[in-house]
């Protein structure tokens, strides 16, 4: 008798872009990853713009929407499930999540929901009216979808609370990080003076030029380092904080010192040459960049924010923690780390836990309950399962 032929899962990723960010470079990691598998992928953009387009692998249909904001989306969405049906729709990021169940709620059909969520929720502070819905949206919205997830353990417990779910309903799903070709990228020559100069340590900070990022404080703390030791630092992003920064910068007399190149294409050729990685962040989740420069065997001093970073250096087995919004505290640990022995080994074993094979399995082991749980029902008018 033959066995019966597993069929390949349909799966649509839903993102409001690809612009550069931790969340986007993770789902195209997600993506790369699933193409191994017996399935058929599917990225559906509001807008199919950013600079993580080119990076798609091939067999992924990219789908744009054409809107300029997610809640734009809506409606196109709704009628491109209707169409299609994929077996699940998976949600990233929390304006495209809420969106996503607007837009599933009234159809009857089978499609499963997965929302991701890419930050920590109590710790999120929107600037916004729109950033101020989120909560509340969320709290009402989330408990319709079929199944919600976290990038770490700490964002996951704190979803529940934050959002009255029942304790361990979200599930945890580590991002995708390391993979061949994060190794490939940190061994790419990478032509800038600062790299070659092994008498004048290289610190590398990375992330969106964001209040949530805190760069002032590494800068602070980095002008206090640079009066003990002939150091450079080199903050890779983006964002609307860099007037503020280079004038902080300026301030503190430190332009031949600190480097802000904006977004660059290939940061893991810079963490490769750095002898020290810093993340400064004043809320996360599950911080890829601290991964990554695990990988490239960086050491790393990180705030002990929520959260993720405790989760990843177990608690500073694997790295300094050190308090938010300190610079004394961000100078001294800079400085001890800068005066021990580099071991690379142990780091990049840690990495290695947050690979893009192990993330994927996780992802394809809940995916695949979910369509099995649903069976031949339909999603009713009113967002529930049959």
């Amino acid at each position: 008798m033959n066995e019966p032929v597993e069929q390949d899962l349909r799966i649509a990723c839903f993102l409001p872009s690809l612009d550069g960010g931790g969340a986007e470079r993770v789902v195209v990691n997600l993506l790369r990853g699933l193409t191994s598998h017996p399935v058929q992928l599917q990225l559906v953009l509001a807008s199919a713009e950013g600079t993580y387009l080119d990076q798609v692998p091939d067999g992924v249909e990219v789908v744009d929407l054409g809107v300029k904001h997610v809640r734009q989306a809506i409606w196109p969405l709704r009628r491109l499930l209707k169409e299609q049906q994929p077996d699940v729709l998976i949600s990233h990021l929390s304006h495209a999540n809420i969106a996503a169940v607007l837009a599933i709620r009234p159809l009857s059909i089978s499609t499963r929901l997965l929302l991701v969520e890419h930050l920590t929720m109590s710790a999120y502070k929107g600037t916004t009216v729109k950033d101020r819905l989120i909560q509340p949206l969320a709290r009402w919205l989330f408990k319709r979808a079929d199944a919600v997830a976290a990038v770490s353990n700490g964002a996951a417990r704190d979803l529940e609370q934050q959002l009255n779910m029942q304790t361990g309903s979200v599930h945890v799903l580590y991002n995708p990080v390391v993979d061949e070709m994060l190794g490939e990228q940190c061994r790419q020559p990478l032509d800038h003076p600062w790299v070659n100069d092994p008498d004048r340590p290289l610190i590398v900070g990375m992330g969106r030029l964001t209040p949530q990022k805190d760069f002032g404080t590494l800068i602070r703390a980095f002008a206090q380092l640079a009066n003990q030791s002939d150091c450079r630092l080199v903050i890779l992003g983006e964002g609307e904080e860099r007037s503020a920064l280079e004038g902080l910068v300026e301030q503190l007399g430190l332009a031949e010192r600190v480097l802000l190149p904006g977004f660059v294409e290939n940061p893991y050729a810079w963490l490769n040459r750095a002898r020290l990685f810093v993340l400064s962040s004043r809320w996360e989740a599950l911080p890829t960049v601290l991964i990554e420069a695990l990988a490239c065997g960086v050491p790393v001093v990180a705030t002990d924010c929520p959260s993720g970073p405790a989760e990843i250096l177990e608690n500073g087995r694997w790295g300094t923690l050190v308090p938010l919004e300190d610079d004394q505290a961000l100078a001294a640990a800079m400085e001890k780390e800068l005066g021990k022995q580099i071991d690379s080994s142990p780091l990049q074993q840690r990495a290695a836990d947050f690979s893009v094979d192990r993330a994927v399995d996780r992802y394809l082991v809940l995916l695949r309950q979910l369509v099995d749980q649903s069976g031949t029902g339909c999603r009713s008018a009113d967002g529930e399962a049959q």
